[in-house]
């Protein structure tokens, strides 16, 4: 009787076994499928240092892979310097009394008779101005006929006129004066108070007084370089070197082009610092220590200290001298690591040079990604009662 009453709920109880097996089952799945997700998605500021690695030329990536030492920083601490060539500093400085085709001249002849064959009655001088000179270098004077004006001083044009004139009238005297330099100009532009062409003269025949003549710059000092350009040829300079060394002062020539402008040479900043961004360099030279200082340092959450790296394209000739190779052709992609957790690495650091161009990567300590895996576990522990609550 008993064994009968009971004998229908031992019969119901499989389903029930069944429908929790399936529930574990269910939820088991869904935290592997979560987890899953969670390790394939986990957020981060860019690749792992072993991902770096694993793109070495030496396993079959593109990128040289390169610890910093004292023979690196040596071979590597290349920096393109500013300055002008040979030719620009050997030229010299241009004639201020040299006429030039485009040159504006003043003509005051003054003749010995009362009725010249120029001046009009009751006067014995002719002022003819703005005779401007052609780009032949000539001038046309009455009854002088066509003068060649340019390559001669106002002296030596004086003369000629005075020698071609005299045959017709008695004693003639002739003075010429420049009424413009337009023929010897040069052109400055950029960050200066008074842009504009302005004539290379007596008091601005080099690149330092030309600049005064156009107002001085109009930007920080610190930060001001000078490109001057001539014909296919240029140059530049910073500003505070063009004052500090008398050979970076150069002669000016007609039709150079002078252009200031800001310094801008800048890194890139990424990975697991302070801060993330594209910082100007500022001023001539900084190393990799003050780099990562100028972006608020290493993460102290999130930074691996031994996975600093400087990703640069180097030129052959550096890239030569750093992987001690000479079968290296052409620009080529260098991972600089740099670890800081070592007295000497931090020596390193501060003798590295940062360039142009470079960029300055953390890479995440190992325990970060440990982390955030731990923190996507627990995230979902509402969800996934909510599902047992629902199988239930």
């Amino acid at each position: 009787m008993t064994q009968a009453a009971f004998s229908p709920l031992r019969t119901g109880t499989a389903p029930v076994r069944a429908r929790r097996i399936a529930a574990r089952l269910g939820r088991a799945m869904i935290l592997g499928g979560m987890l899953l997700v969670s390790a394939c998605g986990l957020p981060r500021s860019g690749p792992t240092k072993g991902q770096i690695l694993s793109s070495s030329v030496e396993r079959g990536g593109t990128t040289h892979i390169v610890n910093v030492d004292d023979r690196v920083n040596r071979a590597a601490n290349y920096t393109p310097a500013y300055g002008f060539s040979a030719d620009f500093r050997a030229a010299s400085a241009v004639a201020a009394d040299d006429i030039r085709p485009g040159d504006v001249l003043g003509l005051s002849i003054w003749e010995n008779v009362d009725d010249g064959l120029l001046a009009s009655m009751g006067s014995s001088s002719t002022q003819l101005s703005e005779l401007q000179v052609d780009s032949q270098g000539y001038i046309f004077v009455p009854y002088a006929g066509r003068v060649l004006a340019a390559g001669n001083s106002p002296e030596e044009l004086r003369r000629i006129i005075t020698q071609k004139l005299e045959t017709q009238t008695p004693d003639p005297q002739v003075m010429v004066t420049r009424v413009a330099g337009d023929g010897a100009t040069v052109s400055v532009m950029g960050k200066v108070n008074s842009q504009g062409v302005f004539p290379i003269e007596r008091p601005t025949r080099t690149l330092s007084a030309m600049l005064s003549r156009a107002g001085g710059v109009s930007i920080e000092p610190e930060i001001a370089v000078v490109t001057v350009k001539r014909g296919n040829s240029s140059g530049k300079v910073w500003l505070r070197d063009l004052y500090s060394n008398a050979r970076n002062d150069i002669a000016l020539r007609p039709g150079d082009v002078i252009l200031v402008e800001e310094d801008e040479r800048s890194f890139t900043a990424l990975g697991a610092l302070g801060g993330q961004t594209k910082v100007p360099l500022g001023n001539d030279q900084i190393n990799a220590i003050e780099a990562v200082a100028m972006v608020g340092g290493l993460s102290t959450t999130l930074a691996d200290p031994k996975g600093v790296f400087v990703l640069r394209d180097e030129p052959q000739s550096v890239a030569r001298a750093v992987l001690g190779r000479q079968d290296i052709y052409g620009n080529q992609r260098v991972a600089y690591i740099l670890d800081l957790t070592k007295p000497d690495g931090m020596f390193l650091a501060r003798d590295f040079v940062i360039r142009d161009s470079d960029t300055v990567y953390v890479t995440e300590a190992p325990f970060v990604q440990w982390s955030k895996t731990l923190r996507s576990m627990l995230s979902p522990a509402t969800e996934i009662a909510s599902v047992n609550n629902s199988f239930d």
